[in-house]
């Protein structure tokens, strides 16, 4: 991946603050929307509520993924939105945890109006941890990542 490339993916993360998240429930996939940010070691960092479905399947079987896609502009062909998919391993991070403070923070500076749900006895953040991601960039650009070159993307290493 170029330096253009990895210039993309990092502006698609920028803008786009909600994925496509994929879970196990009860034997069969399933695919839930769910805001996210980004923590300091290129975690995925999402606040869920624990009457959610997608909730109890992380609890079961941790194994998920999640799909960011850009928006789809008037006239834009759906096949060359640049898009990013991660299989990852999603761990419940509880307050004080080792982390939470920053993933908290990491959170709310992307989602800032999301605060007040904090305060929701239900809700809990959950920490997930790349395992692979395989970027799309548009027609002809697919590249796969390693959980440390997406680290270093994100960072702004690469």
């Amino acid at each position: 991946m170029n330096t253009e490339q990895a210039d993309a993916l990092r502006q698609l993360l920028a803008v786009q603050p909600v994925a496509a998240l994929a879970t196990l429930h009860d034997g069969e996939p399933a695919v839930s929307m769910v805001p996210w940010a980004v923590s300091e070691d290129a975690r995925f960092v999402i606040h869920v509520s624990g009457l959610a479905a997608h909730t109890a399947d992380m609890r079961a079987h941790p194994e998920v993924s999640l799909l960011v896609t850009a928006p789809l502009a008037h006239g834009d062909s759906p096949l060359a939105l640049p898009r990013l998919s991660v299989r990852g391993r999603a761990e419940p991070c509880p307050p004080g945890a080792p982390g939470y403070a920053a993933a908290r923070a990491a959170y709310l500076a992307r989602l800032p109006e999301s605060e007040e749900l904090f305060s929701f006895g239900d809700f809990s953040l959950f920490m997930i941890t790349v395992l692979s991601a395989r970027f799309v960039g548009g027609f002809a650009q697919a590249y796969s990542l390693t959980a440390a070159g997406l680290a270093d993307i994100v960072a702004g290493r690469a």
